[in-house]
């Protein structure tokens, strides 16, 4: 048994450091170890494709299996990963093996160099159809935070909380790629006064984390088991689930979060492969009580990652979350919200629930950070924020470790908040 933090070593997780016609460093976050995909459109074809991140250009996957490899071709078509993500584990294996070796022997540099596009002449899209999506609170720190900012003196977990991990609903249709302005929500609230008014939301938050994206579907009735989770995740995303605090506040008791939460949330344009984590999976937290059967991963191959969000506000550096104490596993929340028969749908997003640590430089988001307004932020040019505010821009970058030595990069995921567009309740 390996203890808290140990890295566990997976058989066939990808390519140790290899080098490539292409120049790419074998540091490069976006490295032959990484491989991520995503959905591109650029100047001279409005139509989208499908890319590979290769160091700071994008193969255009698309027309590249259309010439070399046309018995998959039909995977990449649409310009997005739904049928990619659709074919399952053993093509996932394949492909990925197919762009290695196109990047690592030289004679496909005549046919492949044309189709390297610098990420800085394209337009990310979204890169898969979503079609579930819910967001977990996994992470011990962040829910006993909460706990404290909003029930002090009392217990800060909820009774279930060490029992099974806590999720809610959300809604697909608001998830936008990086880089959609985020407009600030209007909605009911209730004031310190206790006065109820309809209007902006102020105290708009962000929350970081990391989000699971399903490719083969489930037959609904059947759970998932925690063993088959690689089979039916195809990789990871990093997620913004941006958050409404005081009409969150408002509308969550008695069944939880609803118009503070659906207005938005954001995630990265690449998708990166489950099979390129292999070197930074470790053993999560030990679990107190023992998690019942069906979430109990003592005799499974442990998937806690060792995986470091960083989060700028305006380009400040403000937090540095690890994603590795979090307390739940992303196959303990697949288990879980499959566990009463839920089916999985191809394009299915879960997410971790905001990630934070044990030092206040680690909080994953602002009513952590400013600890509900009482200790406002302060930022390089002098001014403070308990919340954000019109004009602001988050942006959330992860790395992982990888093979001898080298990171393996989640990209970025960033937003800009717009003003609110109503003021007023509106009038039928």
């Amino acid at each position: 048994m390996r203890g808290p933090g140990v890295p566990v070593e997976l058989v066939g997780s990808g390519p140790s450091q290899v080098t490539s016609w292409t120049g790419v460093a074998a540091e490069h976050p976006f490295g032959l170890h990484t491989l991520p995909y995503g959905a591109f459109t650029a100047a001279v074809d409005s139509q989208p494709h499908v890319g590979v991140a290769v160091g700071d250009a994008i193969l255009d996957l698309t027309t590249a299996t259309r010439d070399l490899l046309p018995e998959h071709a039909a995977l990449f078509r649409h310009g997005n990963l739904d049928a990619l993500l659709a074919a399952g584990r053993q093509t996932w294996t394949l492909i990925r093996e197919t762009l290695t070796r196109w990047l690592t022997d030289d004679q496909h540099t005549d046919a492949l160099a044309p189709l390297l596009l610098p990420a800085t002449d394209v337009t990310m899209q979204l890169p898969f159809t979503v079609a579930d999506y819910v967001d977990c609170y996994s992470c011990e720190q962040h829910a006993t935070n909460v706990g404290q900012i909003f029930r002090p003196g009392q217990r800060s977990l909820p009774l279930n909380w060490r029992h099974l991990p806590v999720g809610y609903h959300g809604r697909a249709g608001t998830v936008v790629v990086s880089g959609t302005p985020v407009t600030r929500p209007s909605c009911q609230r209730r004031g310190p006064e206790g006065t109820v008014t309809f209007g902006p939301s102020t105290a708009l938050d962000f929350e970081a984390e990391i989000g699971f994206v399903v490719g083969t579907p489930s037959a609904l009735g059947r759970p998932v088991p925690l063993t088959d989770f690689a089979d039916h995740v195809f990789g990871l995303c990093l997620v913004n689930d941006w958050s409404a605090r005081d009409i969150q506040a408002w509308e969550s008791v008695p069944l939880g979060p609803l118009l503070g939460k659906s207005f938005a949330t954001s995630i990265s344009p690449w998708v990166v492969p489950l099979d390129a984590l292999g070197t930074a999976r470790i053993r999560p937290p030990v679990r107190d009580p023992h998690p019942l059967p069906y979430l109990d991963d003592a005799v499974t191959e442990p998937w806690g990652l060792d995986i470091t969000l960083e989060v700028r506000l305006n380009g400040q550096l403000i937090s540095r979350p690890p994603f590795a104490g979090m307390y739940w596993t992303a196959p303990q929340q697949l288990a879980h919200l499959t566990s009463n028969g839920a089916c999985l749908r191809t394009g299915d997003l879960f997410a971790s629930g905001t990630v934070s640590g044990a030092a206040p430089e680690q909080r994953g988001c602002l009513l952590e950070l400013s600890w509900n307004g009482s200790a406002p932020l302060t930022l390089a040019d002098g001014s403070t924020r308990s919340f954000l505010a019109d004009g602001d821009e988050v942006s959330i970058t992860a790395t992982a470790p990888g093979p001898q030595g080298t990171g393996i990069g989640l990209g970025e995921v960033r937003g800009r908040i717009s003003p609110a567009l109503v003021d007023a309740a509106p009038r039928g």
